[in-house]
C-alpha cells in the first residue's frame, strides 16, 4: 500500500522540479510533464480486467503522464509465457478496453507495448518452438529457436502491424514497440543472435532491417498516433552491437517513423546487473545521453530508464540533457502516487522502490502475479480498497514492532480506517531494513523506513519509539498485531561464545577485524560480506563495469563465508542472488559449502570439507546462520486472552523474507481495521 495524495498548500516559491514539469510532445500526443510509467509484465493481463483496470487507473490518477502497458504479445509464438495476453486474439484483446476506459476516466494516457519474445519465449507455455533470426540457443528459455524464413519474417511484421491496428481500435493513445532487453527485434540487431547472410543479416545495416521494417509497418498501421520504440542502448553481452551500431539503429528507427526512443539496458542473459539494488541510481543514463546526441539530426524525445526512483533523480537527468523524458516502472508499483505526492512537496512520504525485484521482476519471469514487496496492495487495489480519512472506524489497533511487517500492518490498518498506535523498542522504525540499508547499494532500504515515518505521521498513526510494549501497554485496544520480529539464531559449536552475531557486527563495524569468517552464507551473510569488503560506498560498481574510469580499491577486509549445505545466497531473489554472489566473489570473498564445523578457536574457525580439516584464520568470527522468532509477547497475550495476530518473523522464520513480511502485515492490518465492518 502506498502514499495517498493529500491536499497541497499554496506555495509562493517556484514550482518543484521545473525540468520534470515541462510539457513534452511524443508525435501528436502532448504530455503534461516528463515522467512516464514504463512497461511491466504483470502476469495479470489474462485475469480479471476490472482488477487490471483498477491497477492502471490508480497510477493514472497518481500522476503518470503516460502509462505503457506490460508487453502484449503480437502472436502466440511470440508470447513470453503462459501469462501473456495475445493482442491479436479477440478473447485476449477485448478486456483491454476496460483498462483503457478506466485510465482515460482517471485523466491518464496509455500506450500498448507490442511484444515478441523471439528466442526468449518458453516452449512450455503453448507447446510451440520459439522463433528467432537464427537458431542460437538461449540460456534464458533453455531452448534453441527455429530460424525464421522469409515467409515467417513477413508474417511477423504483419503481426506487429495487426496488433497496432487492434491497439488503436481499443482506444490506446499510442503504441510502444519492444526492441530491447534481448527480445526478438533486439535479436535481429545483434551479431550474437543474428547469424544470417541475407537481406535480414550479415552486417550492421542488414541486421537493422527487421526492426526498421517493423517500425515502418506499425507507423503505417496507426496513422498519426504516437509510436515509441524501446530499443537496447547497450546489450551488455560480449560481441554484441557496438555503440556506433546502436546509434545508427536509433537514427534508422526514427526515419522509419518512431516518434520517441525509449532506451533499455541489457539482456536477460547479460552478467552485468542493471536493475538490482546494487546498481547506483541513474548508472546507465549516459547511454541515453549518447543516443540523444546521435539523434541531433533527427530529433525526437529520448526516454531514459533503469534505477531512477525519485523525481529528484529524474530532474537531474533531464537538467543534464541526458534525456527528454524519464521512465519509471517499479517506482509506480511501490507508490502509484509518486508524481502527485512529489509535486505536492511530499517526497519524504513517497514509498520508495528499493530495487529488490522479489515481488515484481522475479515473479514476472514465472507465472505468479506481480506485486511489490514494499507495496503488497499493488495489483490488488479492488481487494484492498482505501477508506477515506474522513470516515475512520471506531476500531483501535495496536501494532507492536516496526520492522517490515509492523510498518505495513500499521499503514494498512490506518488506510483501512482504524485508529492505530505503533510501538517500537528501538529509537527508530525499520527493523531489519535498517541493517540492510548499510549494505553497498541498499541505502534505499533505510530510506524506505524513513518514508514510513512520514506516511504514518501524515495518516495519524501514533508512533511510540523507545517503547518495548508489554501486555499492559495494549490493554484497551480492539486488536493487537504482534510484529516483534526475530533475533539471530544461536548455533551450538565449541567456542562459539568468541563470535559476534550478525546484528552485533552490523551495529558496530569497529568490532570487526581485518580477517573475518562468517558462519552462514544466506542472504544476510552475503550482504554482510559485501559491506565488510566494500564499506557503504557503492561507486565500485561503476568502475567494475566500465561505467566510470578508475581503479577498484582493494577490499577492506579478507572475508570467508561458509555453510553446511545449499548454495551461497540461498533464499535471495532470483534476479538478485547471482548478482550479489558475483559481486562479493569479484571483491575477493571466499565462499565455502559442504562445511563441517569443528570449533571456533582463538585463531579462527576449524572446519572440514570433504574430510579435509583446516583452520580458516580470522580475527573475528560472525554467526549469520538464520533467525528465531521473538514470540514472548504473543505468548503473554495468549495467556491473558487479548485478541491478537502474529505476523512476520515473530510468527515463523521458515522461508521468511521481506515479501512475506509485508504481505502478512497488509493482510493483518487490513483485517484488524475492517473487522467491525
Amino acid at each position: 500500500m502506498a502514499s495517498t495524495p493529500l491536499p497541497s498548500t499554496s506555495r509562493a516559491e517556484a514550482p518543484r522540479y521545473p525540468s520534470v514539469r515541462r510539457p513534452v510532445r511524443i508525435g501528436t500526443l502532448t504530455l503534461p510533464h516528463r515522467i512516464v510509467m514504463g512497461s511491466m509484465h504483470l502476469n495479470r493481463e489474462t485475469g480479471d480486467p476490472d482488477a487490471l483496470a483498477a491497477f492502471y487507473a490508480e497510477r493514472a490518477a497518481g500522476g503518470a503522464a503516460l502509462i505503457v502497458t506490460g508487453g502484449a504479445a503480437v502472436s502466440r509464438v511470440g508470447a513470453g509465457g503462459a501469462g501473456y495476453g495475445i493482442i491479436t486474439e479477440p478473447a485476449h484483446a477485448a478486456p483491454w478496453r476496460t483498462v483503457v476506459d478506466a485510465v482515460h476516466s482517471a485523466g491518464g494516457r496509455i500506450a500498448l507495448q507490442l511484444f515478441h519474445a523471439g528466442r526468449y519465449a518458453s516452449p512450455a507455455a503453448f507447446g510451440l518452438t520459439p522463433v528467432a533470426p537464427s537458431a542460437v540457443y538461449s540460456r534464458f528459455s533453455d531452448a534453441t529457436p527455429a530460424a525464421l524464413d522469409e515467409g515467417g519474417i513477413a508474417a511477423t511484421i504483419d503481426d506487429f502491424a495487426r496488433a497496432a491496428v487492434v491497439a488503436r481500435e481499443l482506444g490506446f493513445d499510442g503504441v510502444e514497440i519492444m526492441a530491447s532487453e534481448g527480445y526478438l527485434l533486439n535479436q535481429f540487431a545483434s551479431p550474437v543472435t543474428n547469424l544470417r547472410d541475407d537481406a535480414w543479416g550479415g552486417d550492421a545495416a542488414r541486421r537493422r532491417a527487421f526492426p526498421v521494417a517493423v517500425t515502418r509497418a506499425v507507423r503505417d498501421a496507426v496513422g498519426d498516433a504516437p509510436v515509441i520504440v524501446r530499443m537496447s542502448g547497450a546489450d551488455l553481452v560480449e560481441g554484441s552491437s557496438t555503440p556506433d551500431e546502436v546509434d545508427a539503429l536509433a537514427v534508422a528507427l526514427v526515419r522509419a517513423g518512431a516518434d520517441a526512443i525509449d532506451v533499455g539496458i541489457g539482456w536477460h542473459e547479460a552478467r552485468v546487473p542493471t536493475v538490482q539494488s546494487m546498481v547506483p541510481h541513474g548508472a546507465f543514463t549516459p547511454v541515453a545521453g549518447r543516443i540523444r546526441a546521435a539523434l541531433a539530426s533527427a530529433p525526437v524525445p529520448v526516454i531514459a530508464s533503469n534505477r531512477i526512483n525519485t523525481l529528484a533523480q529524474a530532474e537531474q537527468v533531464l537538467t543534464a540533457g541526458e534525456a527528454d523524458i524519464v521512465s519509471m516502472a517499479r517506482p509506480f508499483l511501490a507508490d502509484p502516487h509518486i508524481v502527485a505526492a512529489s509535486f505536492a512537496g511530499r517526497e519524504a512520504a513517497v514509498t520508495l522502490c528499493i530495487g529488490c525485484n522479489e515481488a515484481c521482476i522475479d515473479r514476472s519471469l514465472g507465472t505468479e502475479p506481480v506485486s511489490c514487496t514494499v507495496n503488497p496492495r499493488a495489483g490488488r487495489e479492488l481487494e484492498f480498497p482505501l477508506v477515506a480519512a474522513s470516515r475512520p472506524s471506531a476500531r483501535r489497533v495496536a501494532v507492536v514492532g516496526a520492522g517490515p511487517a509492523g510498518m505495513e500492518a500499521a499503514r494498512a490498518a490506518t488506510f483501512a480506517g482504524a485508529q492505530v498506535t505503533l510501538f517500537e523498542e528501538a529509537a527508530e522504525i525499520g527493523g531489519q531494513f535498517l541493517l540492510a540499508g548499510a549494505v553497498p547499494g541498499k541505502g534505499d532500504f533505510a530510506a524506505l523506513a524513513r518514508s514510513f515515518t512520514h506516511v504514518l505521521d501524515e495518516t495519524g498513526v501514533g508512533v511510540r519509539t523507545g517503547c518495548a510494549a508489554g501486555p499492559e501497554d495494549v490493554v484497551g485496544f480492539d486488536h493487537v498485531i504482534v510484529a516483534t520480529g526475530v533475533v539471530p539464531r544461536r548455533v551450538e559449536l565449541p567456542g562459539v561464545e568468541r563470535a559476534l552475531d550478525y546484528a552485533q557486527a552490523f551495529a558496530d563495524l569497529s568490532r570487526v577485524g581485518e580477517r573475518v569468517v562468517v558462519i552462514g552464507a544466506g542472504g544476510i551473510a552475503v550482504d554482510l560480506a559485501h559491506l565488510l569488503v566494500e564499506g557503504e560506498d557503492a561507486s565500485s560498481f561503476l568502475v567494475e563495469h566500465g561505467l566510470r574510469d578508475g581503479m577498484l580499491p582493494p577490499p577492506r577486509r579478507q572475508v570467508t563465508i561458509m555453510r553446511r549445505h545449499g548454495p551461497i545466497g540461498a533464499g535471495m531473489g532470483l534476479t538478485t542472488r547471482w548478482a550479489a554472489v558475483q559481486a562479493i566473489r569479484r571483491r575477493g570473498v571466499r565462499t565455502l559449502t559442504g562445511v563441517e564445523y569443528r570449533a571456533v578457536e582463538a585463531g579462527g574457525v576449524r572446519i572440514a570439507v570433504d574430510g579435509v580439516e583446516e583452520l580458516v584464520e580470522a580475527d573475528t568470527v560472525i554467526v549469520a546462520a538464520g533467525q528465531t522468532p521473538r514470540s514472548a509477547l504473543a505468548a503473554e497475550l495468549s495467556a491473558r486472552g487479548i485478541p491478537h495476530t502474529v505476523v512476520g518473523g515473530a510468527r515463523n522464520t521458515s522461508g521468511l523474507n521481506a515479501v512475506a513480511a509485508f504481505e502478512e502485515g497488509l493482510r493483518a492490518g487490513d483485517a484488524a481495521a475492517r473487522a467491525a465492518r
